[in-house]
């Protein structure tokens, strides 16, 4: 696969995409119907599909029934920990083993040309790795099911608005299609939080140790940023939804951000297929700190004034930005 077709490298060892980063037009006035309609497939295939099917699957497999998850029980709750430990282990640790241990596709569309250091003494376990599992399988993994099993308690004693879905199809359907779009909405706010320099030095200072990230980067934070990143369950705890909408955001945040950290633009497997992943935005996010707090459909970036779209010009404009104090310049850049 000829990786100059859709990027090149920079004289810094840096891999670019030759496209900028554009959202869709779909947030904007009037509205333009036709770019809706195209951008509609986009936003279902493929990633909206498998999460999708993967929570649908989860919901009627993996999941204790909800007259058994009206008492609080170690039984159901250890069957949805290992039923999250598998999934995290199988489909990061999937990823990872590709990319980083078997390295299939050599560096090729690896934005950081670098692999990320073996030891390093600002990560609190000498390596990259040894810091992203500990806090992944020792902080994520809990707070993560115990939000879960809390949300699914509290439907299944009908303590939360329900939706029924043969009473209320279309409505239904309508939530588990905003689902992405208000997770990232969430995501926005709560990053944006967390890196008001006081919670950035004591907080998210831990993930932003991952410049140059990994798939098992994407959950390696503080147990504090557990706790607001995976707080997007009360959405669901106030507007009237069924248990598999719990499910779908919680397949979502729970494992979703493996692939917005993998460090690559595209995955190879064999000789033509090509899986397009679109979060290069996140990654300038990684390397210079005070852009692209969200990613993908919602140009929230764009309205408050934290867009970095790849170009020379964004970069000119950040150092405006920075020079100009508007932006906190005291995050510790480069010191990990």
């Amino acid at each position: 696969m000829d990786e100059s077709k859709f990027g090149s490298e920079d004289s810094r060892g840096l891999w670019k995409p030759h496209k900028l980063i554009r959202y869709p037009d779909v947030f904007v006035w009037p509205p333009k119907l036709a770019a809706v309609l195209k951008w509609v497939p986009e936003y279902i295939f493929p990633w909206g599909l498998f999460y999708g099917a993967l929570a649908f699957v989860v919901w009627t497999f993996f999941t204790p029934s909800t007259e058994r998850m009206q008492v609080f029980s170690i039984d159901w709750i250890a069957l949805v920990f290992l039923r999250n430990l598998f999934l995290i282990t199988l489909i990061v640790g999937g990823q990872h083993y590709w990319l980083y241990v078997k390295r299939a596709q050599g560096k090729a569309f690896k934005f950081n040309r670098k692999w990320p250091d073996q030891k390093r003494p600002g990560f609190t376990f000498g390596t990259q790795l040894r810091d992203n599992l500990f806090w992944t399988f020792c902080s994520g993994l809990p707070i993560w099911t115990a939000w879960e099993v809390l949300s699914l308690w509290l439907y299944s004693n009908s303590h939360i608005s329900m939706l029924n879905i043969a009473d209320n199809p279309i409505g239904f359907m309508v939530l588990w299609f905003f689902v992405p779009l208000l997770h990232e909405f969430h995501f926005f706010w709560v990053h944006k939080m967390i890196h008001w320099p006081p919670i950035y030095k004591r907080v998210h200072k831990i993930h932003h140790r991952n410049i140059n990230p990994g798939p098992w980067s994407g959950l390696s934070m503080h147990p504090i940023e557990h706790l607001v990143y995976f707080s997007g369950f009360i959405i669901y705890w106030i507007v009237p939804a069924h248990p598999l909408h719990f499910i779908h955001y919680s397949m979502l945040v729970g494992l979703s951000p493996a692939q917005g950290h993998t460090g690559f633009d595209r995955i190879i497997a064999g000789d033509k297929t090509i899986v397009h992943l679109p979060y290069y935005a996140h990654y300038l996010h990684h390397r210079l700190f005070e852009v692209n707090y969200a990613d993908g459909t919602i140009p929230l970036d764009k309205w408050f004034g934290s867009f970095h779209d790849g170009s020379p010009e964004a970069d000119e404009q950040l150092a405006r930005r920075r020079a100009s104090g508007s932006v906190s310049v005291e995050l510790d850049r480069g010191k990990h």
